[in-house]
């Protein structure tokens, strides 16, 4: 199938001015927004999210298919207890069975008796390079998923509709990779130390400098892992007597990172302006339990676009939130960095936000970039204070020296005057506003905003989570599933990532098999009718308040 043909980006284009202004005047409390901004005039663009509801028999047969399949792996575990069926988890030895238990039975539950009856659906091995298509290596079970074996058979030319390259940068075009090949080269693969020791390359702090310039921040730094960019440096900024305002939908690392640091933790609901600006005037009136001192600190943390939810946080509003109580911001661009904003550079620029009003500006290589890694960007002194605090800086080897320079490569691609970067940001709004539109059209109920190239297909029931997947894969078409409880458990969904390498008509082949699998397997639940979760505001309110 033919591909998008893009101009090759080989990391040698002139980098475009920075478009943004500059710092703005220091943060103050105060108990109106300045000029009397209103929450509909935050916004410079429509932003509107739909969660549409599913009818009531939806959330009913769910509950009733867990409740089937609880009460079946009950039985199961009672025949293995007594013999009559096998048991390949792991059990502790008999003769240790005095001591405390290392391996906890029944809490493993779930994955004994739920997740192996659909484990065939993740972790299949890849066998190319993951662009808009890939090939898989096919293997069967004898055994109901517990083990696999492989047949010798590659699946040739599966569309790839779950990575995170949303802008195509995940290739193999020798002509672009040119750069990646002479630094790998130079360089070898690997640094083997740390930041701080023999690990700090030139062409590091050349990566540092550029992503300063593309997010507009004083200064930047790079970390090797994109997980650990928040869960190491999360403590590195809070701790005991600080306050962390978490949204509920946050990644693992954001949550991991904020456990760490020993900070007091309270969690708003997602996107919920009016329950975060309640803990914060809380936290503003009553300070610390018990002491009612002050809090050293406030953050709140949020993200760019939410993952499972395809939705994009409400900068504007949460900015102007920040600024009235006075407290941080730490924002994690991780999908949204490179995917959204007419230039690529995330939600602050999709909004037209100024950098300067985020504190604390994340974000990670893996996805846009077709890397690995991440950055933190902000303030001169916050990029110095991490260099020296940070358990990433001070521990972690340093990123790969080819991974740099894709990145940059990527980067200066993006920043160029030529156009093949542009293109690409472009392309991916408009394959993910017509892969969207099509799929409403088709029946489904589909979460999140119209411009997320992240796009959940709602599933909802056990059952078809696995046959949606199996069927899709029949069709060579590869998607991600995703149940409870990485999602609520009336919320199991299909995971579609939108990239600007698919072809339209890579897309209408997908959208052909949704709208027959939608039909074979009754999933187009959708009545037209969406309730928003986070309403647009359109009424002057100069307090924020609900």
């Amino acid at each position: 199938m033919a591909q998008p043909k893009f101009a090759s980006c080989n990391g040698t284009h002139k980098p475009h001015q920075n478009h943004l202004n500059g710092i703005t005047k220091k943060n103050g409390f105060t108990k109106t927004l300045q000029n009397g901004t209103a929450n509909g005039s935050l916004y410079k663009r429509e932003f509107k999210e739909s969660f549409e509801e599913a009818p009531l028999y939806v959330a009913v047969l769910t509950y009733i298919g867990y409740g089937v399949v609880t009460l079946f792996g009950y039985l199961r575990d009672f025949m293995r207890t007594w013999g009559w069926e096998k048991c390949h988890m792991a059990a502790e030895r008999e003769e240790q069975k005095d001591f405390v238990p290392l391996y906890q039975d029944f809490e493993n539950f779930y994955t004994r008796n739920l997740y192996m009856r659909v484990r065939d659906n993740w972790n299949r091995p890849i066998c190319s390079v993951p662009g808009p298509q890939f090939d898989l290596m096919e293997r069967v079970t004898d055994d109901y998923n517990w083990t696999y074996r492989y047949t010798g058979r590659v699946i040739k030319d599966v569309i790839n509709m779950g990575s995170y390259n949303y802008l195509g940068f995940a290739e193999n075009n020798e002509e672009s990779l040119e750069s990646v090949k002479n630094i790998l080269e130079r360089y070898g693969a690997g640094v083997c130390s740390t930041r701080q020791e023999m690990g700090h390359l030139d062409i590091h702090q050349e990566l540092e400098d550029l992503v300063a310039e593309f997010v507009n921040t004083e200064a930047a730094m790079v970390f090797s892992m994109g997980f650990a960019t928040n869960s190491t440096n999360i403590p590195a900024l809070v701790g005991k007597g600080c306050l962390i305002l978490s949204d509920e939908l946050n990644h693992t690392s954001l949550v991991l990172g904020a456990r760490l640091s020993g900070a007091t933790i309270r969690i708003f609901k997602h996107n919920n302006m009016q329950n975060l600006e309640k803990l914060l005037r809380d936290a503003v009136i009553n300070g610390q339990p018990r002491t009612h001192r002050a809090w050293k600190k406030i953050l709140i943390l949020v993200e760019g676009i939410y993952s499972m939810e395809g939705s994009i946080v409400r900068l504007p509003e949460i900015v102007a939130l920040k600024k009235k109580y006075k407290a941080y911001l730490y924002l994690d661009e991780a999908h949204s960095i490179g995917a959204v904003g007419p230039t690529g550079r995330g939600v602050v620029e999709y909004f037209g936000v100024n950098p300067s009003d985020v504190d604390v500006m994340m974000g990670t290589f893996t996805k846009s970039f077709g890397a690995m890694g991440g950055y933190i960007a902000g303030k001169r002194d916050l990029v110095a204070y991490l260099r020296s605090h940070s358990h990433s800086a001070l521990y972690a080897a340093s990123m790969s020296p080819p991974v740099t320079e894709q990145i940059i490569r990527v980067m200066k691609c993006i920043l160029s005057h030529d156009g093949t970067g542009q293109e690409r940001v472009q392309q991916l709004l408009e394959k993910t506003r017509y892969f969207r539109h099509r799929l409403s059209e088709l029946g489904f109920i589909i979460y999140g905003n119209k411009d997320s190239p992240v796009v959940p297909v709602l599933l909802y029931m056990p059952g078809k989570v696995g046959a949606f997947a199996r069927h899709m894969l029949e069709k060579k078409i590869g998607v991600v599933v995703v149940g409870f409880p990485a999602t609520p458990i009336t919320e199991a969904r299909a995971r579609f990532c939108i990239s600007a390498a698919h072809t339209k008509k890579m897309l209408d082949i997908v959208l052909d098999a949704l709208d027959e699998m939608g039909d074979y397997l009754r999933l187009k639940y959708s009545r037209h009718s969406p309730s928003n979760r986070a309403l647009v505001y359109e009424e002057a309110n100069d307090e924020l308040d609900s």
